[in-house]
């Protein structure tokens, strides 16, 4: 059977194009996150990590996307996903309110595990 590196390579593409989005843009991270002003926008400091964050998923994604098939695209799996358990830790801990922290962790560690199970598809 024929390796399923679509699933990794796919998920790496999205989350390059999350990256985009985020670099660009911060209030599309910092908005649900809880973390704008009154009218939506984040602070300079906030949207300065949020774009670091932003350069990491670029950077994370696209490895995953182009790493050649085996040990390689499986390392950059990894980084995905330790990079995801980081947000959810970090954000189920650190964010303003309760409702915030546990929606940003679970988005985290959803996308986390989307990755993880990846990994397993990539090695069939």
């Amino acid at each position: 059977m024929a390796k399923l590196t679509w699933f990794p390579r796919a998920l790496g593409l999205a989350t390059a194009a999350y990256g985009v989005a985020v670099t660009v843009r911060p209030a599309l991270m910092a908005g649900p996150t809880g973390l704008t002003d009154a009218k939506g926008e984040p602070s300079t400091g906030v949207a300065l990590l949020t774009r670091s964050i932003g350069i990491r998923d670029i950077a994370s994604g696209l490895a995953m996307a182009f790493a050649p098939a085996g040990t390689p695209l499986r390392a950059a799996i990894a980084v995905r996903v330790a990079s995801d358990v980081g947000d959810a830790i970090g954000f189920g801990v650190g964010l303003p309110d309760a409702d915030t922290r546990r929606k940003a962790a679970l988005v985290a560690g959803v996308w986390g595990g989307l990755c993880a199970l990846s990994a397993l598809a990539s090695r069939r």
